[in-house]
């Protein structure tokens, strides 16, 4: 009786189908992890663009108000003023996706600044399904501010001026 080496057509189709098990739970983390990544930089950038902000603050006793809306690198130097010469933040932090973008909001008298961002990992705890929860502060719609884009993240100055 001759015997035939090789694997048969049922062993071969396990084999691929717990290969293709394993690689479907290895990239769903594998995404997960860069979501948690890219969320960690940007509320990182909120601190840095928030010192900045504060440093501004104890220089001019006011925040900067002529840039509400989107956090730019044109309008960033605008709202800071050409003409000082001290250098509050030298590069304004760029978002680890392109397709993000960070909002600023001040009143008139630069009495208060909220910083806004959008997170992509939803099991965050500082993710918020609308509403952006500041810490010591009532939930303010980020709606408004970031017109069509809805943020979930948000910042908020140090001062208790806030309205």
């Amino acid at each position: 009786m001759k015997k035939n080496k090789g694997f048969t057509l049922i062993e071969l189709l396990i084999v691929v189908v717990i290969i293709g098990i394993l690689t479907a739970v290895g990239l769903g983390q594998f995404f997960t992890a860069q979501k948690r990544g890219r969320d960690t930089a940007r509320k990182r950038a909120l601190e840095s663009i928030s010192r900045a902000l504060e440093m501004y603050y104890n220089d001019n006793s006011a925040y900067p108000t002529a840039a509400n809306g989107v956090i730019n690198s044109y309008n960033w130097g605008e709202m800071f003023g050409t003409t000082e010469e001290t250098v509050y933040m030298k590069r304004l932090p760029e978002d680890p996706a392109d397709n993000f973008q960070y909002y600023y909001e001040s009143d008139d008298n630069g009495s208060y600044f909220k910083l806004y961002a959008d997170i992509e990992h939803s099991q965050d705890n500082c993710f918020s399904s609308g509403n952006c929860k500041i810490e010591g502060y009532d939930n303010t719609d980020c709606a408004n501010m970031a017109g069509e884009q809805l943020c979930n993240y948000c910042t908020a100055s140090a001062s208790k001026n806030y309205e």
